[in-house]
């Protein structure tokens, strides 16, 4: 999601360009900060005219641009005043540990049925990215962990038939007797550190809940987890296979050849509010040719409210990368704030202060409503959960990076996997124990 991630990925900005069926490289391309001194609109102009990736629409201080090798002369006659964050994009994708398209698309399971555990998995998990097939593997075999009290499930299947997986966890009173916590993981296929921070999450509960650590005990005595790393599977492999910065599914269109829609765009509320969203299939975030009409979104949409309409939904996250912020509902109506929302922002500023104190780089997040904190988005899931699903807590939280560094943001190297897992887990603990 993040304040940046409205763009074109191979086309130059001016144009909508159907995306190839064969390997994108961003080998050369060079990304770099610039300084707009409140000239956002006319530097952006004159940026349209390059082959490039920009990262964000929030242009007032600063434009982060990936800028294709054979435009970079071009960019430098500009004279603009920039920084260098990456060199060599490519470069931070290779780094990062890719997959190659064979390996990334084969053995993707039908259902999770088809598969035996092989062992309740290691922390060593999380030293690396995986395919969606491994990451199918992980949920049957962290399942193991807790087998009384776990159970694997499907909500659907995906535009080209993968199934949308999740794990249910509880803890005393059985299974769907307590209002329900609900994580959404990788609805923008290329945030794949959203996955691995879910995961991180279910690890701890569980590993915490066999440990008899007390306070875990607490947590999932008091609540129904109901987890879904990867809700956007088509997206997910596709940024493995093909194209490392997709986001949107890889839904088709009528009498269009663009593909996919930003499944964040196509719920079911305020769908159609002007501004937020895009009605151009070959925009990143096109809404859909009608409400909820994603394969995704029904699927999700039917299993919220099923929760919604059993125990109630006491706290819903919809984890994206980047920018380092938790971002309350709501984003379709700047002029708008929630009726809890002095609880809501009290909440997540303990869950920024816990995050901040987990480790010795203090990282910071920062609290505040979509809009106008980031920018306007309409059809997305924290306002639907906020108001039709009437979820007391609703919010999107954007991952490490807070800036464009170490390649585009979304490239972010394994080795923040533990990291940002570690330091959502003491977050997560404060909003848990607390809300």
């Amino acid at each position: 999601m993040k304040f940046l991630a409205l763009f074109s990925l191979i086309a130059p900005l001016a144009s909508a360009a159907v995306i190839p069926d064969k390997v994108v490289t961003y080998d050369g391309y060079r990304v770099v900060r610039i300084a707009t001194h409140g000239r956002g609109e006319a530097i952006e102009r004159r940026l349209k005219t390059l082959n490039a990736v920009q990262y964000n629409f929030d242009t007032q201080e600063r434009i982060e641009i990936a800028i294709a090798p054979e435009d970079l002369g071009k960019f430098e006659k500009m004279d603009l005043e920039y920084e260098v964050l990456d060199e060599d994009l490519g470069a931070s994708i290779a780094e990062e540990g890719g997959f190659s398209p064979i390996s990334a698309s084969r053995q993707i399971f039908s259902s999770l049925d088809d598969l035996t555990s092989t062992g309740f998995p290691d922390s060593s998990w999380f030293n690396a990215y995986h395919t969606f097939a491994e990451h199918q593997q992980w949920l049957v075999d962290v399942q193991t962990g807790l087998p009384q009290n776990s159970e694997l499930f499907e909500v659907g299947r995906s535009f080209e038939d993968k199934p949308i997986n999740g794990i249910h966890l509880w803890g005393k009173g059985g299974k769907d007797s307590k209002p329900a916590v609900l994580w959404h993981g990788t609805v923008h296929a290329r945030e794949w550190i959203s996955a691995m921070v879910v995961e991180y999450l279910t690890y701890g509960l569980i590993t915490g809940y066999n440990s008899n650590n007390t306070q875990v005990q607490k947590i999932l005595d008091s609540y129904d987890f109901y987890i879904l790393p990867v809700v956007n599977p088509d997206g997910f492999v596709y940024t493995q296979t093909t194209n490392r910065l997709w986001r949107k599914n890889r839904q088709k269109h009528p009498s269009n050849s663009c593909v996919g829609t930003d499944i964040n765009r196509n719920w079911n509320f305020k769908w159609d509010t002007p501004g937020g969203s895009s009605t151009n299939p070959c925009d990143e975030t096109f809404r859909g040719l009608g409400a909820g009409n994603t394969p995704e979104n029904t699927a999700l949409t039917k299993h919220a409210e099923a929760l919604a309409a059993n125990k109630g939904i006491k706290a819903y996250i919809d984890w994206h990368s980047f920018s380092q912020l938790i971002l309350l509902p709501y984003g379709y109506d700047c002029n708008r704030q929630v009726d809890n929302y002095e609880k809501q922002m009290s909440l997540a500023q303990g869950v920024a202060t816990a995050i901040a104190g987990a480790s010795s780089a203090k990282t910071r997040f920062k609290p505040g409503a979509t809009c106008p904190s980031l920018y306007k988005a309409v059809g997305g899931s924290t306002d639907w959960m906020q108001d039709v699903g009437k979820a007391e807590i609703s919010w999107c939280i954007e991952l490490r990076p807070s800036g464009g560094f170490g390649g585009s943001g979304f490239v972010l190297p394994a080795n923040q996997i533990k990291p940002s897992g570690e330091e959502m887990w003491q977050g997560m603990l404060h909003l848990l124990t607390t809300m």
